[in-house]
């Protein structure tokens, strides 16, 4: 098989290698790829949104499937695009990529079918939002509708804070057009919890969960980012709060999206809060997660392209997903100065540390090919993830691993993974 891959981060770096891995494929493209990606694809320089040129490349080549790792085209239709031109892609379309492209619309969906989530409110102007703020309890939530890269969440504690908030996403547009309509929620406390999983429209099939850690710096301090690292499994899912979101939530979703006639295939992410009432949807995210992928992958057991396959076909009731019995913990190297400002071009040195180690992995994110080698090309340069018998091991191989490569100003949390302690 040829497989075309959409995307250019770490999420899709995981995605090639585990695609690599396949026994059903000898050719793998990515676009637009990155420098850790040409390991095992032919990178090709047409960018994530340009739909017609991807499909007439896929066509060209003879792709037998696209794979598409980030939201962005996703909830522009890429997916439509492609099966218009009789292309076979993983993803799902744009009207049920909507679950990730619209807060409103997933709020909007959890009330109609009773998922449990956050009490909220919509609103599409300021003025009826800073009304409603004058009566809300706090801290308070608000939320951008779009797509924010992972940034359009404000807490706020304060009216005088939510009322700049409402600024910031209504009236001055800092998210740019995310921020047409807004979600204003109640705040929940609790432990949060990633889960991924499979979905073929009607069968949904769960992977190991994950926890992220969003802020930039230690201590859950600093600006949210787009994931500053992550361990898999979470000790705080337990069976028992498996077992509910199974009976409430993802089954659930599933079914919701179906009788809205929005059929759903491809990934869904459920960023859960475990509240002292039970488990609570956040988000949905209709695709793997960054850098949760880079945990989650190495674990899993199965033949990824199978796996597509099914959800494609409507077949995942056949397979089994089966993950090992372990750990693994992803420590994301920056730039210093992410999110907000930081330099780009330092060599990058000691990747090929991690050419013969069982377990260990360096998954790019913001890196390029120059003349003197691979150098830092974003804020989130790689993702170093390594595997254990439980968590604890993991972190520390982790902690070790992250020695093994350098560059000028490297930036990284020492505390990925601290809730480990706390859970014993």
């Amino acid at each position: 098989m040829k497989v075309l891959i959409v995307g250019s981060g770490g999420r899709e770096h995981a995605i090639a290698w585990k695609t690599a891995q396949s026994s059903k494929v000898d050719k793998i493209y990515c676009a637009p790829g990155n420098a850790g990606i040409e390991e095992y694809a032919e990178c090709v320089n047409i960018g994530a949104m340009e739909f017609e040129k991807l499909a007439a490349f896929a066509k060209e080549k003879e792709i037998d499937l696209t794979v598409i790792g980030m939201d962005d085209p996703l909830v522009g239709g890429i997916v439509d695009v492609f099966e218009a031109e009789g292309l076979r892609v993983f993803g799902p379309r744009k009207n049920a990529a909507v679950l990730e492209g619209s807060k409103a619309f997933s709020k909007d969906l959890m009330k109609k079918y009773g998922i449990p989530t956050a009490a909220y409110e919509n609103f599409d102007n300021a003025e009826e939002a800073l009304a409603y703020l004058e009566t809300a309890k706090f801290p308070i939530v608000l939320k951008a509708d779009g797509l924010a890269l992972g940034k359009g969440v404000l807490i706020c504690n304060t009216l005088d804070e939510a009322r700049d908030g409402v600024r910031t996403i209504m009236t001055d547009k800092k998210f740019g057009t995310a921020g047409n309509r807004m979600v204003i929620e109640e705040f929940m406390t609790g432990r949060e919890v990633s889960v991924l999983s499979y979905v073929d429209g009607k069968t949904i099939k769960t992977m190991t969960s994950a926890q992220d850690h969003k802020r930039a710096g230690d201590g859950d301090t600093g600006l949210n980012t787009g994931g500053m690292g992550t361990f898999s499994p979470s000790p705080f899912y337990t069976e028992e709060v498996d077992e509910f979101c199974r009976k409430y939530i993802y089954q659930a979703t599933v079914d919701a999206m179906a009788a809205e006639g929005r059929e759903f295939k491809g990934i869904i992410f459920f960023g859960l809060m475990l509240t002292e009432d039970g488990p609570r949807v956040l988000e949905y995210n209709a695709r793997f997660g960054d850098p949760e992928a880079q945990v989650v992958l190495p674990r899993m057991k199965n033949d990824i392209i199978e796996v597509f396959e099914a959800c494609i076909d409507g077949t995942l009731d056949q397979v089994d997903l089966q993950f090992e019995d372990n750990a693994a913990v992803c420590v994301v190297l920056a730039s210093e100065g992410y999110p907000v400002k930081y330099e780009k071009g330092f060599a990058i040195k000691g990747l090929e540390n991690f050419k013969d180690r069982e377990g260990y992995y360096v998954f790019h994110a913001g890196t390029k090919k120059a003349e003197e080698g691979i150098v830092t090309n974003g804020g989130r340069v790689l993702g170093v993830t390594a595997k254990g018998k439980d968590l604890k091991d993991a972190r520390a191989n982790a902690y070790e691993a992250i020695r093994l490569v350098e560059f000028d100003n490297k930036y990284y949390r020492s505390d990925i993974g601290k809730a480990i302690d706390e859970a014993e």
